[in-house]
């Protein structure tokens, strides 16, 4: 007897029809790696979640889910799938699309996490097909990473990503350096979209950007930059070579993001220009000020602590400080330092999203 899973394989939908099918409204050019937040106690604070969600939503309807921003390659698998049911509880509610993370250092266990999420959504939609199923708790895909090793040529990467693909489920892939320890080379990420037609998504977060420099049209694949700063020359109605963003910082400047893509898209690149520089000054800034926290990672560091101004507005000096994975919380001096550099570049809300 022939299942579902072995009808979705033989079918191999194409790219293009799976964007229609799992994102009819067009490929957001603005996607956010949603923060995890955690009650006093360390569990995941769904009303908190869901609070951040809706203040968004007006401005970004994309989100990663347990992508690193989101504590990913922290979280434990009961923890990853609770962050899911809440992602797309939400979901439904305020019609945003998701990409669910799948990051592992090996490729078997990045493969189980998929297999394992997928028969949880079938479940939880009722539907059989895998894509039907995707688009009914829209989601549009996994994203995952290549292995973690420094020394790995680019074959035995290459090797691993297959045997993800293989699969046929629609996917993202994440190139993110700082923690595989490895890159994904041009040629490889064009040979995997030449052959791969499920391979919908391609983010880089490397701050090189060699394989959306290169040229190549990738057959299709949209380009997401993954690395903050100098927004605006990076998109392609700006001469970039992206498509769109997925950035951290749209956790907290996703109004602001959104203007500088309408800035481009109407051709009004002076104006994108100067509110990428105002952005990337503060987020510059920022990252700097979280970079002697020794847990955790900059990325989420940095918009916890932007978020809990606009979260709490003025008062978060006075509001218990975020948070971390790890089980500490930012501390007083970080907040405070955070906050005035907010306040010095005029970021400031009058009012929090709680209140």
């Amino acid at each position: 007897m022939v299942s579902q899973a072995d009808v979705f394989m033989i079918s191999k939908p194409t790219r293009a029809e799976l964007f229609e099918r799992l994102l009819p409204r067009d490929v957001p050019t603005l996607w956010c790696p949603l923060l995890t937040h955690y009650d006093d106690h360390g569990a995941i604070d769904s009303s908190r979640i869901a609070a951040h969600l809706r203040h968004l939503s007006p401005h970004v309807n994309a989100f990663l889910i347990a992508g690193s921003t989101g504590d990913g390659w922290e979280m434990d698998n009961r923890e990853i799938s609770q962050s899911f049911d809440i992602a797309i509880t939400e979901a439904q509610k305020l019609n945003l699309y998701l990409l669910l993370g799948a990051l592992k250092t090996e490729a078997v266990a990045t493969l189980s996490s998929i297999r394992e999420t997928e028969g949880w959504i079938e479940s939880r939609t009722g539907e059989r097909d895998a894509v039907r199923a995707l688009a009914k708790a829209r989601v549009c895909g996994f994203t995952i990473c290549g292995p973690r090793g420094k020394e790995l040529s680019q074959e035995e990467i290459g090797q691993a990503l297959r045997l993800v693909l293989e699969v046929g489920l629609p996917t993202a892939i994440y190139q993110l350096p700082q923690v595989t320890q490895n890159e994904m080379s041009v040629e490889l990420v064009a040979a995997l979209a030449k052959q791969y037609e499920n391979f919908t998504l391609f983010k880089d977060t490397s701050g090189e950007d060699r394989v959306a420099l290169s040229g190549q049209g990738l057959a299709g694949v949209v380009t997401l930059r993954g690395a903050e700063g100098n927004y605006a020359r990076w998109l392609r109605g700006a001469g970039g070579p992206y498509h769109g963003f997925l950035l951290s910082t749209a956790n907290c400047f996703a109004c602001e993001l959104r203007q500088i893509i309408a800035d481009v898209s109407s051709g009004r690149l002076n104006d994108a220009r100067h509110r990428s520089e105002r952005l990337a000054s503060v987020v510059s800034e920022t990252f700097r000020l979280v970079s002697t926290v020794k847990v955790g990672n900059a990325f989420a560091n940095a918009n916890k602590a932007i978020d809990h101004f606009f979260a709490h507005g003025p008062r978060a000096t006075k509001a218990q400080s975020p948070r971390l994975h790890a089980g500490s919380h930012l501390s007083a001096e970080l907040i405070g330092a955070v906050g005035e550099t907010l306040l010095r570049h005029g970021f400031m809300p009058a009012k929090g999203y709680l209140d």
